[in-house]
């Protein structure tokens, strides 16, 4: 291009002296042709100018172009060392794993208990699921001497499955889990091999905001509850229930969401004549259910409200009659890095006795010998917790449980109804390794009837658990 440039400007630089010469032979021509010259040189002029100014910004161009590609040359040799960087480290091992679309992941823990229980008034039966977790409505009343037993089972460890299959841009979810702890013992299992029949816990499938099978109870944060090496903790004080349900989660806000649920009805009543429990099964509506639940920076807090029919049927005679109960409850962590915290439930209701401490008192009295009737029971129930994280791997917890249960007046509840119950625990957990906990637990509960009979219990407990 350069070459062409200049043959360009040699050509009418020639041009120019040819134009020029007949002005030199006759320069007597008159001004005009003068003039007439003149302005050709200007015009020859103007064009070799321009033609040196393309000459330069061509130059300038390929010098950019040199740049560019250079420039070019050495990113890609940058991202070629990176990607060789990334390629050869080794990838994070995946959880669970895929079967088609669908993602499997199991776990669980493995636990151990051991107990030594002093009861200040009465012995607990062999094989009593009192006698390997604390259940108040267990405890002996009225007997003119004290027992002790020391037991030791792993019957705790749980075992869960999940799976997350996509579908529709969401995931479908299922949770499968059971662990060994609520099937009644065999009598003589202690004297050889200890089995125990293994006991469904939760099952459910999770789409979107909907929730359909098997969960704790919607009335209920089961994440409150308070470490403990028992079962549960607090039970006089607290919520337990595991049931069917269809419930309907609705976020108001990144910290504030309302949960709605339908779910399986059970009526318990007892007869003014004798305190055991009945269950008829002929309930026709579901109990049904709303709460709010807050999880943010001040930590986590629930209010429930539930609403249900108590039903008694039996042999072409019954009743009919409403329940209601509201709860409020919460886990509000303090302290450096929020290693502390303060734990707390209260449930008060009206025919709602079921919902506490796997049924410590009914929902009604069923009176069959003067009107027929269902005459309910009202219930308060209530446990606060506080940890203390002493340090990043010891911590303890300390609590106390409260239930009681106010009878109808006009109606005569059996003398061995459960009336009242409470317990304090504290506890010290050391975890020396991630996922394993290693703890000691001292407890004492007391047992009230309605006829005014007491009992007492006192237990020490340690458990080893280990998560995976």
């Amino acid at each position: 291009m350069m070459r062409k440039s200049h043959q360009y400007v040699q050509w009418m630089a020639g041009i120019a002296l040819v134009a020029m010469c007949p002005g030199l032979a006759q320069a007597a021509e008159p001004t005009a042709r003068e003039a007439e010259l003149e302005a050709r040189l200007n015009q020859l002029e103007a064009a070799v100018s321009a033609l040196r100014g393309e000459l330069a910004a061509a130059r300038a161009q390929q010098q950019d172009t040199a740049q560019q590609a250079a420039m070019s040359a050495e990113v890609a040799q940058k991202a070629d060392t990176r990607l060789a960087a990334l390629e050869a480290r080794p990838s994070a091992p995946a959880e669970g794993f895929r079967v088609g679309a669908t993602t499997f992941k199991m776990g669980g823990f493995v636990k151990v208990v051991a107990s030594a229980t002093r009861y200040d008034d009465g012995e607990v039966a062999g094989g009593s699921l009192g006698k390997e977790f604390f259940l108040p409505q267990t405890i002996p009343v009225g007997g003119g001497h004290s027992s002790k037993d020391v037991i030791g089972h792993a019957r705790q460890t749980r075992l869960f499955f999940d799976t997350a299959t996509p579908l529709g841009g969401k995931e479908l979810k299922s949770h499968i889990e059971f662990d060994f702890a609520l099937a009644a013992a065999p009598l003589g299992a202690q004297r050889a091999t200890n089995a125990y029949t293994p006991t469904f816990r939760r099952g459910f499938l999770t789409y979107g905001d909907w929730l359909v099978g098997q969960e704790w109870t919607t009335f209920q944060n089961a994440g409150h509850l308070p470490e403990t090496t028992d079962f549960v903790g607090p039970m006089d004080g607290a919520i337990f229930v595991r049931q069917m349900m269809i419930q309907y989660r609705q976020p108001l806000s990144s910290e504030l969401s309302l949960y709605l649920a339908a779910e399986n009805p059970q009526t318990e009543t007892m007869t003014t004549t004798a305190p055991a429990l009945v269950d008829t099964d002929q309930d026709r509506m579901p109990d049904l259910i709303a709460k709010l639940a807050y999880k943010g920076r001040l930590g986590e807090i629930h209010v429930a409200g539930l609403v249900r029919e108590l039903s008694f049927h039996s042999n072409g005679a019954g009743d009919k009659a409403m329940g209601w109960g509201a709860t409020v409850g919460g886990k509000i962590p303090f302290g450096p890095k929020g290693r502390h915290d303060v734990r707390f439930l209260a449930t008060y209701g009206h025919g709602l006795g079921r919902y506490l401490t796997v049924g410590y008192a009914p929902d009604a009295i069923y009176d069959a010998t003067v009107d027929g009737r269902l005459h309910v029971v009202d219930n308060f129930a209530g446990f606060a917790a506080v940890k203390l994280g002493w340090t990043p791997t010891v911590r303890s917890t300390f609590m106390v449980g409260y239930q009681h249960a106010d009878y109808p007046g006009g109606i005569l509840a059996p003398d061995l109804a459960n009336a009242e119950a409470y317990s304090f625990a504290g506890n010290l957990f050391w975890s020396p390794v991630r996922n394993l906990d290693l703890g000691i637990e001292y407890r004492h509960a007391q047992r009230e009837v309605v006829s005014g009979l007491k009992g007492q219990m006192d237990r020490v407990e340690m458990a080893a658990k280990y998560t995976f």
